[in-house]
């Protein structure tokens, strides 16, 4: 008796392994990935200090202009000496008594215009007013202003879930309660709301500007998964799990939280444009990073004052950097929504 020819199995790939790539074969998901991985290549660079660790030490001149934007209007003059007097001085026979000490004076100041390193005249992306590289401000800034909104991000990522999984799937007093809590958070404006939690911490530092970007906009995350957990709480999978016996822990965070996952994941990108623009929105007001680190904010803060002065090449770098990685975040959130929902797509 012959055997039966059994069809080889085929596995359907994950939900996941599906969204990536169908994120792969988007052009403009694809390029919007290698813009934002590039990004936080530099933010992990930094951290670990393999590049502008000496962002601030002064390398050139104040206000030494872009290598190839050397004007007539913006070119730097060292002007000549004068401490130092070639020849003697007339006293018409009067005797200087403080003679020993100008003698000494004049020591010191030939031995320090011999040794004085040598400040550069022009760097690849200019200098700040202290003589600072702007281009290694840059790397710096961005790695504050993304560090801040990544963790950000997840901070208040994770709590809106947290929270927005009790409230819908138990419903009740408890999604009473908060959502009592989410309309008082909401009725305030979203900046008086952030300035009134930096005037209460009264303390600049990265660490204080997450805790006040994480605890202030977790509302908008709460709202999708609490709504996502009311529709999935009912459902037949959901039954069956607690009809088997899983407890009220595992089907909130192991049946019903994987199918409502991708709803976190983008309003996780979406939360990191946005805390990156509130950190330089405060950083510029003087509320954000203190002087002894620099961001974004703190670049275009030194920018507007520098900008009267004709010196346009730290906001410009500056604006362009945030523009590149704004712009490359919300594409790329665009083409995860669409991945992660083919019914979008149609």
């Amino acid at each position: 008796m012959s055997q039966p020819i059994l069809s080889p199995v085929h596995y359907s790939p994950g939900l996941w392994r599906l969204a990536a790539q169908r994120l792969w074969s988007d052009a403009i998901g694809r390029y919007s990935f290698l813009v934002v991985a590039g990004y936080l290549l530099v933010v992990v660079a930094v951290l670990f200090g393999w590049v502008a660790q000496d962002w601030d030490r002064e390398v050139a001149v104040n206000y030494a202009p872009p290598s190839g934007w050397v004007t007539a209007a913006n070119r730097v003059v060292v002007p000549p000496s004068t401490l130092v007097v070639s020849g003697p001085v007339p006293l018409y026979g009067w005797t200087d008594p403080l003679e020993p000490q100008w003698s000494q004076a004049q020591t010191y100041a030939r031995t320090a215009s011999r040794e004085a390193p040598h400040y550069l005249l022009t760097l690849p992306f200019g200098a700040d007013k202290w003589g600072r590289d702007v281009g290694k401000k840059l790397l710096k800034g961005t790695q504050t202003s993304v560090w801040v909104g990544l963790v950000s991000a997840l901070v208040a990522t994770l709590l809106g879930t947290f929270l927005g999984a009790l409230a819908g799937y138990y419903g009740r007093w408890t999604d009473d309660a908060l959502n009592g809590l989410y309309g008082v958070l909401t009725a305030i404006p979203y900046l008086l709301l952030v300035f009134a939690v930096a005037a209460v911490f009264q303390q600049k530092g990265v660490g204080t500007l997450i805790l006040i970007l994480g605890l202030t906009g977790w509302t908008g995350v709460f709202r999708l998964v609490r709504a996502e957990y009311f529709k999935h709480r009912s459902r037949e999978y959901v039954l069956a799990a607690g009809a088997l016996g899983a407890s009220h822990g595992r089907r909130i965070w192991i049946h019903i939280l994987p199918n409502v996952s991708h709803i976190v994941l983008v309003q996780f990108s979406q939360n990191l444009v946005g805390f990156i623009k509130s950190e330089v929105i405060l950083s510029f007001l003087g509320f954000g990073v203190p002087v002894s680190s620099v961001s974004w904010g703190s670049m275009l803060n030194e920018a507007q004052n520098e900008l009267i002065l004709g010196k346009w090449w730290q906001l410009a770098v500056t604006a362009v950097a945030m523009a590149i990685f704004v712009t490359a975040v919300s594409l790329l959130t665009d083409a995860m929504r669409d991945a992660l929902d083919p019914r979008l797509r149609q």
